[in-house]
């Protein structure tokens, strides 16, 4: 059934019409169709528009499509329909008659499709938020796991300074909590309803927005009948936001196939989230963390694909905005999807912790801390930086670390140097002088661990 074409004299070319039907992808908004409606026919009735029987008829048959919807997989693919709205209003019809066709009244799809597309997207804000959540509980996990573990830090993808392995994973856990925040915020303006907008100019019938609103679950309802079909924000947004959060992902997959190479042997991926070689016997491919990192971009591309839908549209609405949902919902299934591995390959890592040390006690990474000593001594930190990166430079020319050099040639550089030297550049020296907030620590670290588990056992 269409829901239009008394001004048409002829059948809509069949290319055009399958071309132009989103039934295949939009019936996934089925159940937040049938809430909608729900409470569309409840305003009805409240305004006198429905009798209480033709209500009462209307929810039974929207309920009855939906228990088959839900009992029977292959219900919606045997039916075609130009998009889930259309099938919805044709199945009511066909099951209960003439009151079906009063169910529209007040309601264009326009305001209707908005209010579906909120209505599911808010349910899988809240299971999205829930994913996250479990990473981050699979970060605190592999941290607690790995208390003592040191590791080089690194900028620039060079050694840099020695961490504590816990402190570098709660920097993943900080940029996820930052994610979660992000799709709080994007609810809270997903949660308005457009229901009541009709087209673009609103109702013409006394309807109650506000106690459909109520009845939906939204916090309020949209304020303006023209943005509110033509606001497409809230699927930019959460797109927006997703893309973020991959990119996060993507670079802890970065991380980990990095430190789980020979080159670096850092940690070890098991076998339940590893793969092989179909030629070389001896290959382990990192293939959950490289799908991750390959899927960000897929995501980035849906991101600029609706920006780039959106940038040129006249108020109000327009077909375009179609392209919304496959975005949309291909968007929610690969996050989800990454969210997921992501939390399996946490569960799933095995840190060589010597090794980690010991690429952590090389490469001159105690050298700040030798400049640190200097300024503790009285030296202006720029004149400690130059010094040292003599000292760094005489070192490297006799092949030797800072604390192999003895301290009369410690001496040949600057008075200052003392026997306490040696200890200033210690690897656990290192890590505990980093003692302001955020700092690595390991009683900083303790602390971070005790408030990261703290907030997510909260939820």
């Amino acid at each position: 059934m269409k829901l239009w074409g008394g001004r048409f004299k002829r059948e809509a070319d069949a290319e055009f019409a399958r071309f132009n039907s989103s039934f295949a992808f939009d019936r996934r908004l089925i159940e937040a169709d049938i809430e909608g409606s729900l409470a569309h026919a409840e305003a009805l009735a409240a305004a006198g528009i429905l009798s209480e029987e033709e209500a009462r008829r209307i929810a039974w048959g929207l309920n009855e499509i939906r228990r088959q919807a839900r009992a029977d997989k292959s219900y919606l693919d045997s039916r075609e329909a130009e998009d889930v709205h259309s099938f919805v209003e044709a199945q009511l019809i066909a099951a209960i008659g003439e009151p079906g066709y009063k169910l529209h009244t007040g309601r264009s799809r326009n305001d209707q499709v908005a209010t579906d597309l909120r209505f599911f997207l808010r349910s899988e804000i809240d299971a999205t938020d829930e994913l996250i959540r479990d990473v981050q509980r699979a970060l605190i996990e592999l941290a607690e796991a790995n208390p003592d573990c040191v590791i080089p830090g690194y900028t620039h993808l060079q050694r840099a300074q020695p961490i504590l392995f816990a402190h570098y994973v709660l920097a993943y856990f900080e940029m996820l909590k930052r994610d979660r925040e992000r799709f709080t915020q994007v609810r809270a303006r997903v949660n308005q309803l457009p229901l009541g907008a009709g087209a673009l100019a609103g109702t013409g019938f006394p309807l109650d927005r506000e106690s459909i609103a109520r009845r939906l679950g939204f916090e309020g309802v949209c304020e303006n009948s023209v943005d509110a079909v033509s606001d497409r924000d809230f699927v930019v947004e959460f797109i927006g936001a997703a893309a973020i959060a991959m990119m996060h992902l993507s670079r802890l997959a970065e991380d980990l196939i990095v430190y789980s190479t020979a080159e670096f042997g850092f940690i070890e991926l098991s076998d339940a989230v590893s793969t092989g070689s179909s030629l070389m016997p001896q290959k382990k491919n990192p293939d959950s963390l490289e799908l991750i990192r390959g899927k960000s971009g897929r995501v980035f591309g849906h991101h600029a694909a609706m920006l780039a839908t959106m940038k040129g549209l006249p108020l109000a609405y327009n077909k375009d905005m179609q392209e919304d949902k496959e975005a949309l919902f291909d968007t929610i299934d690969t996050l989800a999807g990454s969210l997921k591995v992501m939390a399996t390959v946490l569960r799933n890592v095995k840190v060589d912790c010597e090794k980690t040390r010991a690429s952590a006690s090389s490469g001159y990474s105690n050298a700040t801390d030798l400049a640190d000593y200097l300024v503790r001594k009285g030296m202006e930190f720029r004149k400690a930086h130059e010094l040292v990166g003599q000292l760094v430079m005489h070192a490297i020319e006799h092949g030797k670390a800072l604390e192999e050099i003895d301290l009369e040639k410690y001496a040949t550089f600057s008075e200052l140097f003392a026997d306490d030297l040696y200890d200033s550049i210690k690897l656990e020296s290192s890590l505990s002088s980093k003692q302001a907030a955020g700092g690595t620590s390991p009683e900083s670290v303790r602390q971070a661990m005790s408030k990261a588990r703290s907030e997510i056992d909260r939820g």
